[in-house]
């Protein structure tokens, strides 16, 4: 039996690719955590409900505090709890199959970035009962409202972190491999 057909090779080769150690992802996951932590405490500090957005860059972002209780686009409002302990399950999943089952460098950030995400909104649903989102774009929204979408929904870095986190997946999934 050639020693690329051994049972271990599919092991050894994911571990070659594999250049992020395996604390790699938590240690992404943390300081994303930390993060949106930081910017949700600083817009409840600086900022209030119902005031008017604050430019931070003029014309693309901007600060402007409200709370979701549901998920993306306030799908499910007033579900934040159950909510809250899918996004922790998911998080902390994602993490154990990373420790238990880890990937390639590239994979191991988008999927601790997602878990970072679904973490950081997990922690708001079961303090306060609600998402603090942020960050508004009039940028985004402009090119909502010219496809009749309304305006763009505002956020915060752990919906940052699912969302490119999810295109980067998809686009490593479309990437050729060798």
């Amino acid at each position: 039996m050639a020693s690329t057909d051994s049972p271990l090779s599919g092991t050894r080769l994911n571990n070659q690719a594999r250049s992020m150690p395996i604390w790699g992802p938590a240690l992404i996951t943390v300081v994303l955590l930390i993060a949106d932590q930081l910017l949700k405490t600083w817009a409840l500090t600086n900022l209030k409900e119902g005031a008017p957005v604050v430019p931070f860059i003029p014309g693309v972002i901007g600060w402007w505090l409200t709370f979701n209780t549901g998920a993306a686009w306030s799908l499910f409002s007033g579900s934040a709890l159950p909510l809250a302990l899918g996004r922790l399950l998911v998080g902390l999943g994602i993490l154990i199959y990373l420790f238990r089952r880890p990937q390639p460098a590239a994979l191991s950030a988008v999927m601790a970035m997602i878990a970072a995400g679904a973490i950081g909104n997990a922690i708001d649903g079961l303090r306060f009962g609600k998402v603090t989102d942020m960050i508004y774009s009039p940028a985004l929204s402009a090119v909502t409202k010219a496809v009749n979408a309304g305006e763009f929904p505002i956020f915060n870095i752990a919906d940052s972190c699912v969302v490119g986190g999810t295109v980067l997946l998809v686009l490593l999934s479309l990437r050729k491999t060798a």
